[in-house]
């Protein structure tokens, strides 16, 4: 079977590998740097079971930035774009998911499409009433930086927007590449499936904003976070996971997600969209005002990640906090080998860590690192679990 994936993110990434092991794959991206690795049989994102499938599989995935060969007759495409939420305007920026739909409309009008980038409810019904097709589908996500693979390989279950069957059968190429047996497959409309990915989300939110805000609670009060989330969590209805405190909930999704739901609630009656949302942001203000009361001379910021292993920084909490430090003329320095840019925000970026560990006199970091351990006296962190 012959199916292209566009956008070389992680989600594209991740589907790209996981279905070339059986197909004959095409990775589509207007990158030509993601475009030159791909071919080279390099993974453009950090993940390490990406690396570790090109290094040990016969892949049959070839990339291009040619249009006309990405949708040369496919029988499925798999958009994987990145889209954005303006909360602000109330718009969901979704124009590349639009463009790709347009140029296979174009080339290859008969291909399935499957959409897996976040998108709002029911966009992929007003799609399909605007352009007056049937073979347009969502299917979410559950993935996590740095593991995208490893979470399509052993997913938690597989969601179709679509009962057709090509639908169906996009399941099963998604199981006939996975190694976990046994998968719970659901197939429903497709604005349900965009609803599953909505609230899977804006619940994983509520959680990290509940471990956070325990987490101020004790930390105000001189208590040991740990042991009372240990306390916690080994109640079997809450559970000993996503419990570790952050600086925020931030990535691809979550900020997003959430900000979109309570957009959607403004006729619904609802208070927790709202606490979720604010509370994201009050434990940014929490955490700035921890650093202030520190008096530091320059702030030094341990990666712009949001997750260790990972190397996407967009929408991390700790810019967040950046600018809140920003606004009180204190000066930072930034530590961020995935970034090739000299400065970000006005904050300059060191090349060596050294010297940026040297220079400044506190160190925000969202997770520990051993990169930083033989100062940990400068450092400021919430990482009591040393994982995400």
């Amino acid at each position: 079977m012959k199916i292209t994936v566009a956008g070389m993110g992680y989600v594209g990434m991740a589907n790209a590998v996981l279905l070339a092991q059986h197909h004959e794959v095409i990775a589509f991206d207007v990158l030509e740097e993601k475009v030159n690795l791909i071919n080279q049989k390099t993974s453009p994102i950090e993940d390490s079971e990406i690396d570790r499938f090109f290094r040990e599989k016969d892949l049959n995935l070839n990339a291009t930035l040619d249009p006309k060969v990405a949708f040369n007759d496919p029988d499925y495409v798999i958009i994987s774009t990145p889209t954005n939420y303006d909360p602000e305007l109330n718009y969901f920026d979704t124009h590349l998911v639009e463009s790709v739909i347009q140029q296979v409309l174009e080339l290859s009008p008969n291909s399935n499409m499957v959409i897996k980038s976040t998108i709002p409810v029911g966009l992929t019904q007003e799609l399909r009433a605007k352009y007056g097709i049937e073979n347009l589908y969502f299917s979410p996500e559950f993935l996590r930086e740095g593991q995208a693979l490893k979470d399509n390989l052993y997913p938690s279950r597989i969601i179709m927007g679509g009962k057709t069957q090509a639908a169906k059968r996009f399941t099963e190429l998604l199981v006939e590449g996975a190694e976990k047996e046994n998968i719970d497959v659901l197939l429903m409309e497709p604005t349900e499936a965009e609803a599953v990915k909505l609230f899977a989300n804006t619940y994983l939110a509520m959680r990290v904003s509940f471990f956070n805000e325990l987490d101020s609670y004790a930390e105000i009060r001189g208590l040991k976070t740990k042991d009372i989330i240990d306390g916690v969590s080994l109640d079997p209805r809450i559970g000993n996971y996503y419990n570790n405190p952050s600086f925020g909930y931030g990535g691809y999704c979550l900020p997003k997600d959430t900000k979109q739901l309570l957009a959607n609630y403004q006729d619904v009656p609802q208070n927790i969209m709202s606490a979720i949302v604010d509370a994201n942001r009050t434990r940014k203000d929490h955490i700035a005002k921890q650093i202030w009361s520190k008096n530091p001379k320059k702030v030094g910021i341990y990666r712009l990640t949001m997750k260790t292993d990972s190397d996407n920084f967009r929408e991390s909490a700790v810019q967040g906090i950046m600018k809140r430090i920003n606004a009180k003329n204190i000066p930072i320095i930034i530590y961020e080998p995935a970034m090739k840019e000299s400065s970000f925000f006005g904050a300059e970026l060191i090349r060596d860590l050294e010297t940026f560990k040297k220079e400044a006199d506190v160190i925000i970091a969202n997770r520990i690192s051993p990169d930083i351990e033989d100062v940990r006296e400068k450092v400021y962190t919430r990482d009591l679990y040393q994982n995400d």
